[in-house]
């Protein structure tokens, strides 16, 4: 492909800093790329490139550095894709193992993305903003123990074992199940912890240890939010030049990691791939793809980096495997409609 001068100036900016991590310089940027023009000229681009907001110079620093809208134009106007036969080997045998579940398949992709990358790649399971309460079930273990249970409207199920207290019995705790159970059932789950607590007084004129199970469930609820993350290659990303001597960010990277709902809220857009460079969290980019699974639901893949990521190759491979995993999806539903 042909680029005009500037935009050529501009893509090799982005592609050297995503190397080196240093800010580019018009020397560096010829020595590199073997450029037929002066330094004078490549000088003068760079400084029309930051005077239009696509480069910014960092303070006390000779060379620049893309700025938000530089590596948006980039990514729109000037990738080009990076095909890694070896990554295709990767996922072609992966989806070739007919045995495993839709977990599996997605889970492991996401290892194989984030080992190719370098990056954190992130499986979020469907978002739970329109799932609602199906039941609420409790189960005796035995006469000092038991297990909450709780359904989702699309069957998604978990469950909490709790110690029965020695002035109550499971058939008391029962009672409190079957109340949850007439107040709570259809409530979004999102919304089940808070109604639970509004209704622990109405519950003291049943049981006096009516928050052994509110407790048990809410653990429950908890782990559920949890469990709908996977993430792999969080050592990587945390040894990147970004991160590493400064520990504000780190400490700020970890706690984003670390909460599938903050993740949610940094991917922006609703199509099946979004890019989102920066945005609420400046440090940072988000790169995520929806997959279609089994059921009529949709997960997402993420990929989490600096924004100082090599996005030829990361929206490639991402994109590449969304395409891989729909195929996969298509024929297990075909042989599951048989």
């Amino acid at each position: 492909m042909r680029y005009r001068r500037r935009e050529l100036i501009l893509k090799y900016t982005v592609e050297l800093f995503i190397k080196t991590a240093q800010p580019v310089g018009s020397k560096s940027l010829i020595d590199n790329y073997n450029l037929n023009y002066s330094s004078a000229t490549v000088r003068a681009e760079m400084n029309a490139l930051e005077g239009m907001g696509f480069l910014e110079k960092p303070h006390a620093s000779a060379g620049r550095v893309p700025s938000k809208k530089g590596y948006e134009f980039y990514v729109a106007n000037l990738r080009e894709d990076e095909v890694n036969d070896n990554f295709r080997h990767h996922i072609a045998t992966l989806v070739e193992e007919k045995t495993k579940s839709v977990e599996q398949v997605i889970n492991q992709t996401c290892e194989i993305l984030s080992q190719m990358t370098n990056l954190v790649s992130v499986a979020l399971g469907p978002e739970k903003k329109g799932e609602t309460l199906q039941s609420i079930q409790v189960v005796a273990l035995d006469k000092n123990m038991g297990t909450a249970i709780f359904v989702t409207n699309r069957g998604y199920v978990e469950h909490n074992t709790f110690i029965v207290p020695p002035s109550t019995s499971i058939q008391e705790i029962s009672k409190v199940a079957n109340i949850f159970n007439e107040r709570l059932v259809g409530t979004r789950i999102s919304e089940v912890s808070a109604k639970m607590e509004l209704l622990q007084p109405l519950l003291t004129d049943y049981i006096v240890e009516q928050e052994v199970l509110a407790n048990a469930f809410t653990d429950a609820f908890i782990r559920y939010a949890h469990d709908r993350l996977s993430l792999y290659g969080k050592e990587s990303l945390l040894e990147q030049p970004e991160f590493i001597n400064d520990s504000e960010k780190l400490r700020k990277l970890i706690s984003i990691l670390d909460d599938p709902e903050k993740i949610r809220e940094l991917i922006t857009g609703n199509g099946d791939l979004s890019v989102n460079i920066g945005g609420k969290d400046e440090d940072l980019t988000f790169i995520s793809a929806n997959v279609h699974v089994p059921g009529d639901q949709v997960g997402q893949i993420v990929l989490v980096g600096p924004k100082r990521m090599d996005y030829s190759k990361v929206l490639w491979a991402l994109e590449y495997v969304t395409d891989e995993l729909e195929k996969y999806f298509e024929i297990e539903r075909e042989i599951n409609d048989e």
